[in-house]
């Protein structure tokens, strides 16, 4: 999904921003597993066909498939996608490329060095530029590009229409260090994540005043600082065109144009057989076409698939009798179809010959999908609950579900904030506890969830429908009409039978009105969701603070561009499940710790004592049809995209229907059209359960937390979520996270990172199920690009091994 052109006016109220795709926990599936801890997880190593640069013709152009026309060029607005990622990582610099691994690296075409040279009084970074470093009309690029950028993004100025800000807030000033080549950046608090900032960096000329940053970027670059500069943007057209820069002062570009083009997914086979795009993702319907494209090409035999390929024998003698029988109708008729099979069969052929000029390179996306509990309010309110869903789930079924068919590792993810192959990365999922029915159940039944539930009056409403409440009243008329009573008992026995009948009324219309409100909400239309574009309540530029406001912190990695990608193509998994009991009886205590704190009660959420490992709450042996409490049904609302490309999501959906069926857990599921998925339900709070999808990021400590902050009421009395769209947290996990972005110490800063994932597990507002599968198509010519996993692509580096390859699309055919 793609953020639409959204109206200024719109950005601007938000309060926060879900950039990314970046999509969104759980119990691991595997019973006593003990798995990946730090230091020995393992990514999927990247898939991009490398090549020396000598080995790599110099000249040709390339085409590359984007979803759509990036809305702005500006990475800091609202509207930023994925496109935009892609586009200006070829044009402006970033300091701090991610590297296969997922860490931060500095980047030695724009930087010498950068690091941390004072700690006391304050946080001193120092930045020495690589000498040849210079903006595309000759200027070099210095302290004023650094200090222009910090006063648009810092918030202090709401001239500025920023999106992201958060590390900006917290710089002091920035001075010329020794020369104009040295920039030095003094914080007024620590910032563990400074190697975020300052990527992408723009040239004053954008950053420096208003109009340039909110209008001028949006469609156009002047002034750039990369291997390519931008030529040309053409709505009609639906490209961007980049040319080689000639100031570029690093290694030559090796293509001659690169082109970003707008390829619909749907349409995406096609463009790859006619060869107007060399390099696009896909899903796994055209990888498996490119897949029998090559092993057909290498048998000879004739196509067993395509239209056609199911008609029997039988079938096929009916058709030919008909078309040449001596009824002249249905001959004709016949005939026809015949013809448009023919037709079609050539057609498929042709695009199955085109086809094997391609290799799908496979890797691991840098984002996961999650489980969503929203915990604002109904059942999900109450933390056994969520963990009873959480505890139902087999993981390592859903993670093959969707990684298996794709020869990917099918392990599900273990943590909130890091991936397999990172650094901070560590299971955490023991917090929660494996895959259990028994202590689900047993959750269930500690909340209050039984098998003669839903047949119970409701405790809080006053028995008697509305006709025995008037059979009732009429007595009393005529009792009140044969009887002789004092004025004084009249009066008494008249009010206190007058205040009876208002709170029974004021009940039944509390839960008609209630009635009311689910049927509306399960019989909306409504769509699906990709973080990190859409309008999302609050997501929009920072205010000028005065003496009564703060600056408002948003979230600022770049990685949440990529989201954009998400849904329409949602899969995958990765790495390692893991049991350390010390963890996992650690964060039960904190969990109950939390739990009993007054200020870490969850917004709307209902009090329950947390049932640990091996609860002795009864539960039943095996469930028949869903658990109810006070006459209502336990079932909960599960949205779903109904796009085309999000088959497999839905497929994971009904799996996970079926496992908490189970349990006694009902589900209602709704699929609405992708484009309000987010928008109506996710960001919006009108769902139970959801699937979507967050980034990986190299900075977990600044990115990670909106996403799990405390929700906290807002001036106009609605709940300000800013990216956590469950609703749960609690004060601890918030302390964590500001602990640990303000520890300059990483190793101690991963620690903390850790304690805040157990805590998030226990919560069990969200549950991480795999990490997506990374399915890119490339001519099979080109070297150095495909499926670059955590690592930012090298743009100059890109480009044919043959020389005849850069050609024609015809010659690529061949």
């Amino acid at each position: 999904m793609s953020h639409v052109g959204v109206p200024r006016g719109t950005v601007r109220k938000r309060r926060s921003l879900a950039l990314l795709t970046a999509g969104v926990l759980t119990i691991p599936a595997l019973a006593g597993c003990s798995s990946d801890s730090e230091g020995t997880s393992r990514g999927v190593p990247q898939d991009i066909a490398p090549a020396a640069r000598d080995r790599v013709a110099d000249g040709s152009t390339v085409n590359w498939a984007v979803d759509a026309m990036p809305t702005t060029l500006n990475a800091f607005q609202a509207d930023a996608d994925s496109a935009t990622t892609k586009i200006t990582g070829a044009l402006l610099p970033t300091l701090f490329p991610m590297d296969a691994a997922g860490q931060p690296k500095l980047n030695p075409d724009y930087l010498e060095s950068a690091k941390i040279i004072e700690r006391e009084p304050k946080q001193v970074v120092l930045y020495k530029l690589n000498q040849q470093s210079v903006w595309s009309d000759g200027r070099e690029i210095g302290a004023p590009d650094f200090v222009a950028q910090w006063r648009a993004l810092s918030g202090k100025d709401s001239a500025f229409w920023t999106a992201r800000n958060a590390g900006y807030e917290r710089i002091e000033k920035i001075e010329r260090g020794a020369d104009d080549l040295q920039v030095r950046v003094t914080f007024a608090k620590p910032y563990a994540d400074w190697r975020s900032l300052f990527s992408p960096l723009y040239p004053k000329e954008i950053t420096g005043k208003p109009d340039t940053f909110n209008d001028g970027a949006r469609t156009a670059l002047k002034n750039t600082a990369g291997p390519f500069q931008l030529k040309s943007v053409s709505k009609a057209k639906g490209t961007v065109t980049l040319t080689r820069n000639p100031r570029w002062w690093g290694d030559k570009a090796k293509l001659d144009t690169l082109v970003f083009r707008a390829v619909a997914p749907e349409d995406r086979t096609k463009a790859l057989a006619d060869g107007t795009v060399h390099i696009t993702d896909v899903d796994a319907t055209t990888a498996d076409r490119i897949a029998l494209a090559l092993r057909d090409g290498s048998n000879g035999q004739p196509l067993t698939h395509g239209p056609g390929a199911d008609l029997t024998p039988a079938a096929a003698l009916r058709s030919w009798a008909l078309a040449h029988g001596s009824d002249e109708e249905q001959a004709e008729i016949a005939q026809a179809a015949r013809e448009k099979n023919r037709m079609a069969v050539a057609a498929y052929g042709a695009e199955q010959k085109a086809l094997r000029g391609y290799a799908v390179r496979k890797s691991l996306e840098p984002a996961y999908t999650q489980l969503a509990l929203n915990g604002e309010s109904g059942p999900l309110a109450d933390d056994r609950v969520r963990r009873a869903v959480a505890r139902a789930l087999d993981r390592q079924e859903l993670a093959e579900t969707v990684l298996k068919p794709l020869g990917l590792p099918a392990k599900p993810l273990g943590s909130h904030l890091a991936l397999a192959g990172q650094p901070g990365y560590k299971d955490g999922s023991g917090a929660l506890g494996d895959q259990n029915t028994k202590e689900a159940q047993a959750l269930l039944a500690d909340a209050g969830w039984t098998q003669g539930g839903a047949a119970e009056k409701p405790k809080d409403t006053k028995a008697g429908s509305e006709a025995e409440k008037k059979d009732a009243d009429d007595k009393k008329d005529a009792e009140k009409e044969s009887t002789e009573k004092t004025g004084a008992e009249e009066k008494k026995t008249d009010k206190d039978e007058e205040q009876a009948e208002k709170k029974a009324d004021k009940t039944d219309k509390d839960e008609e009105k209630a009635d009311r409100a689910d049927d509306s909400a399960a019989s909306r239309a409504e769509g699906l969701y990709i973080v990190g574009q859409d309008d999302k309540p609050g997501a929009g530029p920072v205010q000028a603070p005065d003496a009564s406001t703060t600056t408002r912190v948003l979230a600022p990695s770049q990685a949440a561009a990529a989201q954009s990608l998400a849904l329409l193509r949602q899969s995958s998994a990765v790495s390692a499940v893991s049991e350390d009991s010390a963890t996992a009886e650690a964060a039960s205590k904190a969990a109950a710790q939390d739990k009993a704190t007054a200020q870490d009660k969850q917004p709307g959420g209902a009090a329950g004592a947390y049932a640990p490992l091996g609860t002795a709450a009864p539960a039943p042996a095996s469930v028949k049809g869903p658990l109810g409490k006070d006459g209502k049904t336990l079932t909960l609302r599960f949205v779903l995209p109904s796009g085309p490309g999000s088959q497999s999501l839905r497929g994971v959906g009904d799996r996970i229907a079926a496992m908490l069926e189970k349990i006694g857990i009902g589900t209602e599921i709704t699929k609405v059209p992708d484009e309000s998925y987010f928008k109506d339900h996710i960001a919006s709070g009108d769902y139970d359960l959801a699937l979507y999808s967050w980034p990986a990021t190299a900075y977990p400590a600044t990115d990670g937390r909106p996403i799990y902050a405390k929700p906290e009421p807002a001036t106009d009395g609605s709940l300000l979520v800013e990216q956590n769209y469950t609703r749960v947290g609690t004060d601890h996990i918030d302390q964590l996270f500001d602990q640990a972005v303000a520890e300059l110490d990483e190793k101690a800063a991963r620690e903390l990172m850790k304690q805040a994932d157990a805590r998030i597990w226990a919560a069990a507002g969200s549950i991480p199920l795999f990490q997506r599968p990374q399915l890119v198509a490339v001519d099979k010519k080109l070297a150095n690009v495909g499926a670059f996993g955590f690592a930012a692509p090298r743009y100059q580096d890109i480009g044919f091994t043959d020389r005849q390859a850069a050609g024609s699309p015809a010659d690529r055919k061949k």
